[in-house]
């Protein structure tokens, strides 16, 4: 295993914080400059990596491709207009190093895995439309490097055939996102508990490939195990193009994130063996325990009556009333003192 993948490696796992990707796609607009800057603005939104995609129309869709509701526009036409410059790999990847994010892509033939390979992606993406071409999934396990792939339009059985070929080229470095393949997906179509039956079923990471409106199922699917989430990024939705309108911006994507690291902060180890030192206060003050409901002389014998159960928690736990009922006052305890062990 090279350096480089053992430091992706350590990056995306079950044992650390969710990886975050800017899902820039053709959202450049065939600006390198534009390109340039959603890297930046990215890097300072918090993210681990940015990822474009890199296709050729006449390797990419048929000249005979229908026309679709989705876009306004020949469709063959439109995936022409937004290749991606190859020529930009090799700066934008600098670029991103300068930054210390990931320079990622999701390359569409076998030339752009041979670019990937080049400029030292730490690992390559399928799109959900992509994953089921075979060969394509077969050239990018055989580099070693990490492979990601979302699973939007997909059923077991396709993405057990996937992960089988990853794995049949001796590469388990294997990241399988679920996805709904719309844009903007509609929330009640999100599917989250899939991450849970992918990862059992292979396991392997997931994470959570969204096209939904907003931050908030990103979010929840960070709260229920996703370890990489993919969003849809751009400058402005204002912008041309087919992929801005849903996209998120670069405050809200910096929100998104904070978001995120909050709830991973939250989550804890899952022990439940309080009171915690931060909480040591309110437990004195407002935590409740036994508490004289009387004067009781010195030698007398308490009775029930004698105790009530109110703040502070300066005496006896509450659940201890039974091993203090009958027992005999060393010293006079005051009405509305705190019973301790050391008065009885």
């Amino acid at each position: 295993m090279s350096k480089i993948i053992d430091t992706w490696f350590s990056k995306i796992s079950d044992e650390n914080n969710c990886y975050i990707i800017a899902e820039i796609g053709s959202n450049h607009n065939g600006n390198f400059d534009l390109a340039c800057e959603l890297i930046e603005k990215a890097a300072d939104a918090g993210v681990n990596a940015v990822k474009f995609q890199t296709f050729k129309a006449s390797n990419h869709y048929s000249t005979k491709t229908p026309r679709i509701s989705l876009y306004n526009q020949n469709v063959y036409e439109l995936i022409e207009s937004l290749e991606i410059n190859r020529a930009w790999h090799t700066d934008l990847a600098k670029l991103c190093k300068s930054r210390k994010i990931d320079f990622l892509d999701s390359p569409c033939d076998i030339d752009a895995v041979i670019l990937a390979e080049s400029v030292d992606m730490p690992l390559m993406k399928l799109a959900s439309f992509d994953m089921i071409d075979i060969r394509l999934l077969d050239a990018i396990s055989k580099t070693g490097k990490g492979l990601i792939f979302s699973t939007g339009m997909s059923n077991m059985a396709e993405i057990e055939m996937a992960v089988n070929i990853c794995r049949k080229n001796k590469n388990d470095k294997i990241i399988v996102l679920q996805c709904t393949s719309i844009y903007p997906a509609p929330i009640h179509l999100s599917n989250l508990r899939a991450m849970d039956t992918i990862k059992k079923s292979f396991n392997v990471i997931t994470g959570y490939s969204d096209h939904t409106l907003g931050d908030h199922i990103a979010c929840a699917a960070v709260a229920i195990g996703a370890k990489v989430i993919e969003k849809h990024y751009t400058l402005n939705r204002n912008l041309e193009g087919p992929d801005h309108n849903f996209a998120i911006q670069p405050e809200e994507l910096k929100q998104m994130i904070n978001k995120i690291r909050d709830i991973e902060g939250s989550l804890g180890d899952g022990m439940k063996n309080g009171p915690r030192s931060e909480e040591m206060e309110s437990y004195t003050i407002a935590r409740r325990s036994l508490i004289a409901n009387r004067d009781i002389e010195e030698g007398e014998i308490i009775k029930e009556n004698d105790i009530v159960v109110k703040r502070p928690g300066l005496g006896v736990h509450p659940s201890m009333i039974q091993y203090v009922v009958g027992r005999t006052a060393k010293k006079k305890i005051m009405n509305d003192e705190p019973i301790t062990w050391d008065l009885i």
